[in-house]
């Protein structure tokens, strides 16, 4: 069965009603920005590659307001997932990254926003996965973003600059070294179209992605993908061996051809630029692919990346390839891939509307057999969506 994730208005609300019984008045400010989940280009965005992702519906709200105080911050936070609600007082001329790890993200881009912050309260609620590959940080650290541009009346005009100080936010703040894919679909994403992202020079492309028909489907594994912020880092520096090795400058510059120069070198090597130049050309032809309506092609082209991922990179894990391996034979499915980082997280799968009921039933059957019901896999029926915004709170008033 397809889950049901909160909705917007309620997500909202509650964010609302939730600053109103802890600080006793009213938030004048409320942003939001989405999680994402990426068609297909897997870790080449920090290899300057092309990445096709899509925003999800899925998103971080926050509701707050300046509290008078020269530097006070009073942040309370409930994530998807998460039962309870967690609060945090910190000073905002006086930013440091510390406990509780959460905060780190928010820390990070107050820090990197590059002028004095007020004292103020604020509410932060998510529907996006927390540990499912769905980008819950980038919609976090984008969210903050945007409030503060209200609070301060300072707006960043350039997308890619927001993107930019989002991404600076998570490598000195919560040391991960990520690429700029998250932060920039989470800024810039549309409904009804995915977002064909140059990684070398930050340029975009508004892909239509209008399929009657035809629905994005995501399984979360149930399964944490904790080791990936250990193994991030190592997959990044074998990428950079790997292009130094080839006598290249970028991975743009590089073809099948140039992995013979790495024929005797480290095989581990040879296969993590084989993933990477291959990738880079999958997403291109993807793109094409949704240009021209031609979903089959697109299908093809998200196994083919799944089969890369786990054999050429390893960042797949044994859940996340029973998914995938399950839901080939279930009905209507056009095309499945593991998304996001990997050693867990989710999947996600092309396939035809009128199967959806069918195709659910028979992966979860499959999964849960398989994996013993150790873990349980939850779907989540996903359409392009928008990127952040302000949210007009007159809605909302009682």
């Amino acid at each position: 069965m397809v889950s049901k994730v909160i909705s917007f208005d309620e997500l909202v609300k509650a964010a609302i009603e939730t600053f109103r019984s802890t600080f006793n008045a009213e938030p004048d400010i409320a942003a939001c920005a989405p999680g994402r989940v990426n068609l297909i280009g897997e870790h080449v965005d920090y290899n300057d590659g092309f990445v096709l992702p899509m925003a999800l519906p899925m998103v971080t709200v926050i509701v707050g307001k300046k509290n008078y105080t020269p530097s006070t911050c009073d942040v309370i936070t409930c994530f998807q997932g998460v039962s309870e609600q967690k609060r945090a007082q910190f000073d905002s001329s006086n930013i440091a990254k510390g406990s509780p790890k959460w905060l780190n993200y928010v820390k990070g881009v107050m820090f990197h926003f590059g002028q004095p912050l007020p004292g103020f309260n604020a509410v932060i609620h998510s529907n996006v996965p927390v540990g499912g590959g769905l980008s819950s940080s980038a919609a976090l650290e984008v969210a903050t973003l945007t409030f503060l541009e209200q609070l301060t009346a300072r707006k960043i005009e350039k997308t890619s600059d927001k993107a930019l100080v989002c991404q600076k936010a998570e490598h000195t703040f919560a040391n991960m070294p990520c690429g700029i894919m998250d932060q920039l679909i989470s800024v810039c994403g549309q409904r009804n179209r995915a977002l064909l992202i140059d990684c070398r020079n930050l340029s975009v492309q508004q892909i239509p992605f209008e399929a009657a028909g035809l629905a994005v489907l995501i399984c979360n594994s149930g399964v944490k993908h904790e080791l990936s912020s250990s193994q991030y880092p190592i997959r990044r520096k074998q990428c950079q061996q790997a292009l130094q090795l080839m006598g290249l400058g970028s991975y743009r510059e590089a073809t099948e051809k140039h992995l013979d120069a790495m024929k005797d070198a480290d095989e581990v090597l040879l296969r993590r630029a084989r993933h990477v130049i291959s990738e880079i050309k999958r997403t291109e032809a993807a793109a094409a692919a949704l240009r021209a309506g031609n979903f089959e092609k697109m299908g093809k082209l998200m196994i083919e990346s799944h089969t890369s991922l786990r054999d050429d990179f390893e960042v797949s894990c044994h859940e996340l390839d029973i998914l995938v391996e399950g839901t080939l034979g279930a009905p209507g499915v056009i095309g499945t891939r593991m998304t996001g980082g990997g050693f867990g997280g989710c999947t996600v799968t092309l396939l035809r509307k009128e199967c959806m009921e069918a195709a659910v039933k028979e992966m979860d059957t499959i999964y849960s057999r398989k994996v013993g019901g150790k873990y349980r896999a939850r779907f989540f029926l996903a359409e392009p969506a928008d990127g952040a915004r302000l949210i007009n709170l007159d809605h909302y008033w009682r």
